[in-house]
């Protein structure tokens, strides 16, 4: 079993504020470790535990085989509302889990060679060979640029159609190098981290699962009741802020005088800012290195 780290888990368990009886929801379970720090803190409470990769689940049925108040379901976290409701907490821990990552053979890694597929659903259609080797040219810009933030999407995507097929995660490697200019392989990290991510998130819809989330909790979130999410990269973390902040302010008409009581008091209050991970956690668990933690309380209950 591969070891994995949980991201920030002291700042993640304060956040959340966990209530012993509570009913708790890990959209992204990965392989338990923010749920076995829930589960810690639960008495009568349960835990609900999401995953879209059932390798991922298999795992953590295992190494959290002592507890008998986590449920496991095979689904995206999108789709939450389908399984629970009147929820004391979420937790989403997004982006690819460190196994996917270190294990070459699932394609998500530019780092080792193996078949284009980068599925967090094994289960799924696309895969990322259909992306690089069938995607037409504006389609493949258009990823690799809003996705990726890659600021040579058309030099790249056209290389990728010179050289196609292309089967191989190490082969679309080397296709985008030969597309980047000196100047950007001279730079610091690996040129193809961001061509990667960009393609990773158009097969699996990542960004989508994302805004279908940040809409939906609000219906089966209690009074009280929070919401913690780890971001990876600018895409997310855009997103997650942005929400966030439309739910805990209210836009007063400020050409009618209002008297104390008459203000309306927003649904929800922001519990952080944005906070990163602490240089000494870093020492020991590097993907934490691009990790914000966001979290946020709802204070009326009110049903829509």
């Amino acid at each position: 079993m591969t070891r994995h780290l949980p991201v920030m888990p002291e700042e993640v368990i304060e956040l959340l504020g966990i209530k012993k009886d509570g009913i708790y929801v890990d959209g992204t379970l990965g392989r338990g470790g923010h749920a076995k720090l829930i589960l810690e803190k639960l008495d009568q409470g349960k835990l609900y535990c999401f995953d879209l990769d059932e390798e991922a689940i298999r795992e953590s049925k295992e190494s959290l085989s002592g507890y008998d108040n986590v449920v496991f379901i095979h689904d995206n976290f999108k789709n939450m509302d389908k399984y629970v409701s009147q929820v004391d907490g979420i937790l989403l821990d997004l982006g690819v889990s460190s196994p996917q990552f270190d294990e070459g053979d699932r394609g998500f890694s530019y780092r080792y060679d193996a078949p284009l597929d980068m599925r967090m659903d094994q289960e799924a259609q696309l895969t990322a060979y259909d992306v690089v080797n069938t995607y037409g040219r504006e389609d493949l810009i258009r990823i690799l640029r809003d996705y990726g933030e890659e600021r040579n999407a058309a030099r790249i995507a056209d290389r990728i159609l010179e050289e196609r097929p292309i089967e191989t995660t190490l082969q679309l490697v080397e296709t985008i190098k030969r597309a980047l200019p000196a100047k950007v392989l001279s730079k610091k990290g690996h040129p193809a981290k961001q061509s990667f991510q960009a393609i990773r998130i158009e097969v699996n819809h990542e960004l989508d699962s994302l805004k279908s989330f940040l809409e939906m909790f609000d219906r089966i979130l209690k009074e009280d009741g929070r919401v913690v999410i780890i971001t990876f990269h600018s895409l997310e973390d855009r997103l997650v802020k942005y929400r966030f902040k439309e739910l805990s302010t209210v836009e007063d008409d400020k050409r009618i005088a209002l008297r104390p009581e008459e203000i309306r008091q927003p649904d929800y209050v922001l519990l952080n800012h944005g906070k990163k991970a602490g240089e000494a956690e870093l020492e020991t668990n590097s993907r934490a290195r691009s990790a914000i933690v966001r979290g946020i309380r709802r204070t009326n209950g009110k049903n829509r």
